[in-house]
């Protein structure tokens, strides 16, 4: 009442604003819904802070140039001269006009003088097509690493690599469709006494496929992988208490949660990763720990590496999907069954003899699922995806066995 009596011309700034709240929380109703809405996305706000954690970031003091001592002996407390940050000697200057930051090293490191970042780098991509690069030591280019086996070779792609505006996929293209990676990985008597380790190139490549690659041909080829890009990561299938020795009581990963849905079946590189209990089925199959950097990875065979790919769930499932895409596209035909996979898979024909051994391996499956109807139905029912109702379980399951064993041939394991 004293704001109203109060001439409009010398009300206060703080009694038109008592007034203006007086209208909006008495007499304008979209003004309440607006504030709900508003109060909602608060207190969803502070949940969300609550449960997340804080991720500290470092960035570069303004205005002062990187500086450091060196420590006489070592000794953090006996400083000797004061230094600041400079590229080696034995290189290319660093040019004057580049900032004497990390962006001013970058550019540093691409600058066309330098030869050494765009071999190094065409050398990393051609041993992971090839299985070996032209330097047989990545991790060292210097005069204890070994001599490149085409030198003019790796020249002219890294000249290519710079002069495509390092375009990655251009490389990769331009090494897939080359005479030298289409070669048949055929080997002869004389290719092994003159190449046996394949340092000439005198035939394609061949060599397992690192475990990321196992998972994920397995996946592509049975139409499970998921496409989606990005987001957090994934937790696919493991074994039970697999974190349980190594988790922190009270720790977010105290505790293995498996996804369920499309997180099960996205990339192998999106699996969230404990460097202290890695995934076993990669491991197995020589994937590093990511505990220190691996430019060159080690491959073994052995026979739990067999044990994963027959028996894995990640596995399993995929011959299950694989077998019911066939059922599904094909007239249930033997022959058209087995062609279907073996294309989809295999990317070519069986010989006459290849499909004697699985019609044989088909024939004696079936007999086996027919006269243990409970086997089948335990066998389908591996994995998150559920089986396709409207097949009959035998059926199923003898097919799923049949993509399972074409699926662990080596010629599907290796590249």
């Amino acid at each position: 009442q004293a704001i109203f009596a109060t001439a409009q011309a010398v009300r206060t700034k703080e009694q038109n604003q008592t007034l203006l709240n007086h209208y909006l929380n008495q007499h304008d109703p979209e003004y309440s819904k607006l504030q709900q809405i508003l109060f909602d996305l608060e207190r969803e706000r502070t949940a969300i802070d609550a449960r997340s954690p804080i991720t500290h970031v470092q960035v570069e003091k303004p205005n002062s140039q990187a500086m450091a001592n060196i420590l006489m002996r070592g000794e953090y407390d006996k400083k000797g001269e004061q230094v600041t940050a400079a590229t080696p000697s034995a290189l290319h200057p660093f040019n004057d006009d580049l900032p004497g930051n990390r962006m001013g090293l970058a550019q540093w490191i691409v600058d066309p003088v330098n030869p050494l970042t765009a071999r190094v780098t065409v050398n990393r991509f051609w041993q992971e097509v090839f299985g070996r690069g032209i330097v047989s030591t990545p991790e060292d280019f210097g005069v204890m690493g070994a001599t490149p086996s085409h030198p003019q070779l790796l020249d002219w792609l890294a000249v290519e690599f710079r002069e495509s505006g390092w375009d990655v996929k251009h490389l990769f293209k331009l090494m897939l469709t080359s005479a030298t990676y289409r070669q048949a990985a055929t080997l002869t008597e004389e290719k092994i006494v003159k190449d046996r380790d394949n340092v000439l190139l005198s035939r394609g490549p061949r060599f397992r496929m690192d475990a990321e690659m196992v998972r994920d041909y397995a996946l592509a080829a049975s139409g499970l992988l998921s496409k989606k890009m990005y987001g957090p990561g994934t937790r696919p299938y493991q074994p039970i208490g697999i974190w349980d020795v190594v988790g922190l009581p009270g720790g977010d990963t105290r505790n293995y949660v498996q996804d369920q849905g499309e997180n099960l079946y996205r990339r192998t590189v999106y699996h969230f990763w404990k460097r202290m209990a890695p995934p076993p089925n990669l491991e197995a199959f020589n994937a590093p720990s990511r505990e220190y950097c691996t430019v060159q990875r080690e491959r073994t065979n052995t026979p739990l590496q067999a044990l994963i790919t027959l028996n894995d769930p990640q596995f399993v499932e995929a011959a299950r999907i694989l077998a019911q895409l066939a059922l599904t596209k094909t007239n249930n035909n033997d022959q058209e069954m087995i062609d279907f996979i073996v294309r989809r898979v295999l990317s070519r024909t069986l010989t006459d003899q290849e499909r004697e051994i699985v019609e044989s391996s088909y024939q004696h499956l079936l007999q086996f699922y027919q006269s243990h109807p409970d086997d089948a139905k335990s066998l389908i029912a591996v994995g998150e995806s559920k089986s396709d109702e409207s097949l009959d379980a035998v059926t199923l399951a003898t097919w799923t066995m049949v993509c399972n064993q074409i699926l662990n041939l080596d010629e599907v394991l290796n590249k």
